[in-house]
């Protein structure tokens, strides 16, 4: 059973965000690519584990720390008597693998994943013993994409390739696991020593001036809203929602972007910028957000 849902990194979201209403840096905008490519990897994965049948716990997108040192986790599935590690890759084209080295053809090398993954592993163990835990673990790393070519597929590396992960989930599924109360607490503990908000920010220093002001499409990101009587119109993907839900995504939006800035009306009317009646805006304020503060010193929280 999915026992932690996998969400878009802090990172991610905020340069989803930012790639809408600005011109990133070329530096950036390959980050938000990777950022974008690498989670669209992840949830393709989740598409095969989601549908495992076995008894087993899933945990998804786990940051977790062992003896000050920082590791990552794509998935977690906790079985009965082994634990299962997956480290996701969204690569596409051909590769190869030499003397322990990965390349994209024709030359060009690349970290080697089974680095990262051995580094996990080795952390993950001793996190668990910490916690007096000492099951099997099994760790591989998941080539999600089905335009992925490895060349020189060396045996004896715990590599799954596209063609091989319905044959490893049917595998999984004849586990007869027997998931127990200590294994669910196991997965508990894990859940509430995940860190949330990662010390390590990767998206660039902005201001709000910088940005432009809008409503974004809840579909595709694109800021050519427009407003026709209650309904918001996508004109790049003709996507359709209600002023107040649009309003009340962009107000996500911007308290994400500025955390310490206070929602007001003035404020989310000039970040919404296509709605001209205060009214409206504080309407929908006041009916979502507890309101605080008296006066023109009103503010939303």
């Amino acid at each position: 059973m999915l026992y932690k849902p996998r969400t878009e990194s802090i990172d991610l979201l905020i340069l989803k965000s930012l790639a809408a209403r600005m011109s990133l840096s070329p530096k950036d905008e390959q980050l938000y690519f990777a950022l974008k490519k690498g989670y669209e990897g992840e949830r393709s994965f989740d598409s095969w584990t989601e549908k495992l049948q076995c008894e087993c716990l899933i945990l998804n997108d786990l940051l977790l720390k062992q003896n000050n040192t920082l590791f990552q986790i794509d998935s977690l599935i906790i079985m009965s008597d082994t634990i299962y590690l997956f480290e996701v890759k969204n690569y596409e084209g051909d590769y190869y693998y030499e003397l322990d080295k990965l390349y994209k053809l024709p030359t060009s090398e690349i970290n080697n994943p089974l680095i990262q993954l051995n580094r996990s592993e080795s952390l993950l163990r001793q996190f668990l013993q910490t916690m007096g835990f000492n099951l099997p673990i099994k760790a591989n790393i998941v080539f999600i994409n089905p335009e992925f070519t490895l060349y020189q597929t060396p045996l004896n590396k715990p590599f799954i390739l596209p063609t091989q992960i319905n044959r490893h989930m049917k595998k999984l599924n004849l586990n007869s696991s027997n998931v127990n109360k200590k294994h669910r607490e196991l997965a508990d503990k894990i859940i509430s020593l995940h860190i949330v908000d990662s010390p390590f920010k990767l998206f660039p220093t902005y201001k709000y001036e910088q940005l432009q002001k809008g409503i974004t499409c809840g579909n595709c990101t694109s800021i050519s809203v427009s407003i026709n009587g209650k309904i918001c119109t996508c004109q790049e993907c003709r996507y359709e929602e209600s002023i107040e839900t649009a309003v009340l995504r962009n107000v996500k939006e911007f308290k994400l972007l500025f955390p310490n800035k206070r929602i007001t009306t003035n404020v989310i009317q000039d970040w919404c910028k296509l709605i001209n009646s205060k009214k409206k805006i504080r309407r929908i304020l006041g009916k979502n957000f507890k309101m605080a503060g008296v006066h023109r010193w009103t503010y939303y929280e």
